[in-house]
């Protein structure tokens, strides 16, 4: 097998539909796709395997799971039975159902891929439907950055420009530290040395600690914009995208955000990492209605932090 595509489905089916229908012109010889519903309990399964069966999508497989483990199990149920197989993929391909992948998007990651064999894993441009980029290439998140995404300062930013997490997107390909899990590809090899993703992130941060392994594994990361990739933000999650309407976050966000200090930074510098970003946003707070700013922020956002910060939650993974 050349490529497997992964999509993990959770109440999502017509979008998943879609995202299938976008891939269909695009399937070659050697490439399937798996979807893996983590128990919806509603008409997913109905709906796309009746999809898949009416166009004849003979590439594409349905599984349900048997419970609604998250991101990182719904792509290693698929995965691990992929590898364990007589013809294990060459790349996988996590793809997001809130996706619509534009013409040539996957050839040029394969063909990406190929000609880099040093590339562990590359993630596409990802865009509005009118084309309008959004940010899909970063940083790992450091004490210095969850300082500079609390303060919001100019000069701060200015100083600490090397760190933001979310720079402005390259118009070239590039390498960078981590690609949105939306859509992302990965080399066989990476997981047979890092192993797969990790499953005790339920949701968020699992592709920035599993890029952050492929580093330290020495595999490089690449930001490819030829491939181009439709992303209907927070169709699939619930996170909402913030230029439509605000939405509390998630308490596993900030349980993801705490795992991936602990694990990968150490109790000690997760301690720091949170007292940079309470002091920065508590500051931003108070300029923000002093200056009479408008409030994007998520609703409740300082309060629901402390209480899951590591002073409160503890350092347990």
């Amino acid at each position: 097998m050349r490529l497997l595509i992964v999509i993990v489905n959770y109440r999502t089916p017509q979008l998943c539909v879609d995202c299938l229908r976008s891939l269909a012109p695009q399937m070659g010889d050697g490439m399937r796709v798996v979807v893996t519903d983590n128990l919806s309990g509603d008409d997913s399964l109905d709906i796309i395997g009746r999809a898949i069966d009416y166009n004849n999508w003979h590439w594409a497989t349905l599984t349900e799971l048997q419970r609604n483990g998250g991101f990182a199990f719904g792509n290693n149920e698929a995965i691990r039975r992929a590898l364990k197989s007589d013809d294990p993929p060459e790349f996988v391909l996590l793809l997001n159902p809130d996706t619509v992948l534009r013409n040539g998007a996957i050839a040029k990651l394969l063909e990406f891929m190929e000609r880099n064999p040093h590339a562990g894993i590359a993630g596409s441009r990802l865009e509005d439907p009118d084309g309008t980029v959004q940010i899909s290439a970063f940083r790992f998140h450091t004490i210095a950055s969850e300082f500079e995404r609390g303060i919001r300062f100019g000069l701060i930013t200015r100083l600490l420009a090397s760190k933001i997490v979310a720079p402005p997107a390259p118009n070239h390909a590039a390498q960078t530290d981590w690609v949105a899990g939306a859509s992302m590809i990965i080399r066989r090899g990476v997981f047979e040395k890092t192993g797969l993703l990790d499953e005790k992130y339920f949701m968020y941060f699992e592709e920035v600690d599993f890029c952050l392994a492929a580093k330290r594994a020495g595999f490089e990361t690449w930001y490819l914009p030829e491939s181009r990739v439709v992303h209907l933000v927070g169709a699939a999650s619930e996170l909402s995208d913030a230029r439509k309407h605000r939405k509390r976050r998630p308490t596993f966000w900030f349980d993801s955000r705490r795992r991936y200090f602990v694990k990968n930074h150490g109790v000690f510098y997760a301690c720091l990492a949170d007292i940079a970003f309470a002091i920065g946003f508590a500051i931003w707070r108070v300029r923000r209605f002093l200056q009479k700013k408008e409030d994007r922020d998520p609703p409740k956002m300082l309060g629901d932090f402390v209480r899951n910060s590591i002073f409160v939650r503890g350092a347990s993974l």
